[in-house]
């Protein structure tokens, strides 16, 4: 019956060495100094990524549109043109 005490014991005893150690120590600061790295750049956020994507999309097809539009209408004053002479 002591021996899942004394596993239990030698897991605790394995936690506080690896919460303690140098590994531990070197990803925290790592950590750290990528947060800070990545705070100094002009990043955006995927959803404000998404956003201006959606965006574009829209004005594309809108420039689409009034592309087909204006050249109609340059045709229409071509024609016209012809028409009168």
């Amino acid at each position: 019956m002591s021996t899942p005490r004394f596993l239990d014991e030698i897991g605790a005893k394995l936690s506080e060495l690896a919460a303690n150690s140098p590994a531990r120590d070197i990803e925290k600061n790592v950590k750290a100094m990528l947060g800070s790295a990545f705070g100094k750049l002009d990043l955006v956020t995927r959803e404000e990524f998404e956003v201006q994507r959606e965006v574009l999309a829209h004005a594309r097809q809108k420039l689409a549109e009034l592309e087909a539009r204006v050249a109609e209408l340059e045709a229409r004053l071509g024609a016209s043109g012809d028409a009168e002479a």
